[in-house]
């Protein structure tokens, strides 16, 4: 009797699934691969964008992508991180007087100014400083769709996990003041040759003046403009300090 050739042993389930699998992920239309590849990389990114977060609540952020582009274009930027202590009072009521009046009122957006902002079809005065913050350290200069709706998603994580007191101190230290010098320590010493935390309340509104336009305006030789400016947010640092609009970064 003749021997029977020897049968080929037979796939375990746990291969015939994976083979199975495989062959019906071969079959599935591109785009439908593409999405998920799409998935996992915006997954992915969400959660460096949560570690950065979570770092920077912490540790100072290095530099920004504009801060590195000015660099490179000038050959180096002044730019020196103070804590929020070390800096005057009187700086940091301006400066939310000048860019958010409302700052310690909002979660991240100041509905009643984008409102106001869309009704008169301007977008000064509907960017808050906490979206200021996002733009400046983890995100790019320019006007984009893309960079609005990441703006949009990340704004409210970061004042879920980051204090006022820290988004502030944030924005103190990236804030562009003039060509090469960011952050209100090198502005102080630029402009005034003192520190930040010795800065009157003039040289503070003056300061907050040239936040929008820090290339083409001065808080060393201010002009007609810059003084009235300055004058304005001077007023408006002592209000928001009598009716407690100051309360969250300065208790």
């Amino acid at each position: 009797m003749q021997d029977s050739a020897p049968r080929k042993p037979r796939p375990s389930r746990s291969k015939a699934a994976k083979e199975a699998a495989a062959k019906a992920a071969a079959r599935r239309p591109v785009w439908r691969q593409g999405l998920r590849w799409v998935g996992r990389g915006i997954l992915g990114l969400a959660g460096v964008y949560l570690l950065l977060i979570l770092l920077f609540a912490f540790v100072n952020p290095p530099g920004n992508l504009y801060m590195w582009s000015e660099s490179r274009r000038l050959g180096g930027v002044d730019q020196t991180s103070v804590n929020i202590e070390d800096v005057a009072p009187a700086m940091a009521r301006s400066v939310v007087a000048a860019e958010d009046a409302n700052y310690c009122l909002h979660w991240g957006f100041d509905m009643a100014a984008i409102r106001e902002a869309v009704a008169e079809g301007s977008n000064r005065g509907a960017s808050t400083l906490s979206q200021q913050v996002v733009k400046n350290v983890f995100l790019w200069q320019g006007r984009s769709w893309l960079r609005k709706a990441m703006e949009a998603v990340i704004t409210p994580v970061m004042e879920l996990v980051w204090s006022k007191q820290r988004i502030l101190e944030v924005y103190l230290n990236v804030a562009e003041f003039d060509e090469g010098v960011f952050g209100v320590q090198a502005a102080a010493q630029h402009y005034f040759d003192v520190d930040a935390a010795d800065l009157t309340a003039v040289q503070a509104a003056r300061l907050a003046a040239v936040l929008p336009d820090p290339k083409g305006r001065s808080a060393g030789k201010p002009s007609s403009f810059v003084r009235k400016r300055a004058g304005q947010i001077a007023g408006g640092a002592d209000t928001i300090a009598a009716d407690g609009r100051a309360a969250c970064f300065e208790d």
